[in-house]
């Protein structure tokens, strides 16, 4: 993820971890480590993975460190970094040790190495004791100042990814029913569409796009039958385009192209869900847009967009990467 417009201010670790999982957007599970890049002690970005298994080698450790190295790399001229660990300080400490070993081979400055255990937080690189307790330091993320900035400037975090990933569960029940129903009666209506030629469905779909994120803006939401329609038109890739190209990457827009993908039949949700997942990243965030395009891709594996992006996503190109297309 990367965050050039939200202003947290970090004054002690213990603010630092606090302000991760509203930086990630959830909170890491024990076993996670996040590397937090900066360019002149300015966080500009974050990256979350999972650290190997306790018992593997050494250069498995290695390999998955040279590879966020690799994402930090590509980030635009990072001074330093942070890595932070999840889990038991026993566990953490000789793996994150290991990914200062990648980083610093490869150039990057890492200035200090954190294990968070709990609401304990705990230096494995400062060895004065006044500052940092070998038995770590208690923090309450419910009472720091960085907490309240975040909520103040409207920022949330989700217990974890799996509450993330859970933002685009389908619906069901009555509201699925309703939902393939409309699909299917707006079916003849592309055929017929389709029948006139590629003028009439390029704008067919503008409209449709134009007509249901306006709705949106305005507060409702969009009717099943207008719905079932978007979708049916969005697998038309120049449709697709054009919803890519009318869509803001701002929080408003993530949310209506989350009601699609969570409403679309489940053959049409590649299209919404890659729309979304673009959309995220260009907003900056990137864990949302992994999941909705592994959900892309979930259903349909070849479909080229998603794939596109979600190679874009592993090699944590940055979102200006897109703009500059």
């Amino acid at each position: 993820m990367s965050f050039p417009d939200k202003k947290l201010t970090v004054r002690s670790s213990g603010d630092l971890a606090t302000a991760v999982p509203y930086l990630l957007g959830f909170y890491p599970d024990d076993g996670s480590a996040v590397v937090i890049a900066m360019r002149n002690r300015r966080i500009v970005f974050a990256a979350r993975g999972d650290l190997p298994a306790a018992d593997a080698a050494a250069q498995e450790f290695l390999d998955h460190a040279a590879h966020l190295a690799a994402v930090i790399h590509r980030q635009h001229q990072i001074t330093d970094t942070v890595i932070i660990g999840y889990g038991p300080v026993d566990r953490i400490d000789p793996a994150l040790r290991l990914y200062d070993e990648a980083f610093t081979a490869s150039g990057i400055t890492v200035r200090h190495l954190l294990c968070v255990t709990g609401t304990r937080i705990t230096s494995l690189t400062c060895g004065d004791p006044t500052c940092c307790p070998p038995e770590g330091t208690p923090f309450d993320p419910t009472t720091s100042v960085v907490a309240v900035q975040a909520t103040v400037a409207g920022q949330v975090t989700l217990p974890n990814r799996a509450a993330l990933a859970a933002r685009i569960t389908p619906v069901t029940g009555t509201a699925r029913d309703a939902m393939h129903l409309a699909t299917v009666e707006a079916a003849p209506r592309l055929i017929t569409l389709l029948a006139a030629g590629n003028t009439a469905l390029e704008q067919a779909g503008t409209n449709a796009i134009r007509h249901a994120l306006r709705r949106h803006d305005d507060g409702e939401r969009l009717p099943d039958t207008d719905m079932a329609w978007l979708t049916l038109l969005l697998t038309q890739t120049p449709v697709r385009d054009a919803a890519v190209d009318l869509t803001e990457p701002e929080e408003d827009h993530i949310t209506f192209w989350v009601d699609a993908v969570r409403r679309a039949d489940e053959p049409l949700v590649p299209a919404p869900a890659t729309v979304l997942a673009l959309t995220a990243w260009r907003h900056g965030n990137g864990a949302l847009a992994l999941i909705a395009v592994e959900r892309a891709l979930q259903i349909d594996p070849h479909y080229p967009l998603a794939d596109l992006l979600l190679q874009t996503l592993q090699a944590g190109l940055p979102p200006s990467t897109y703009d500059q297309a």
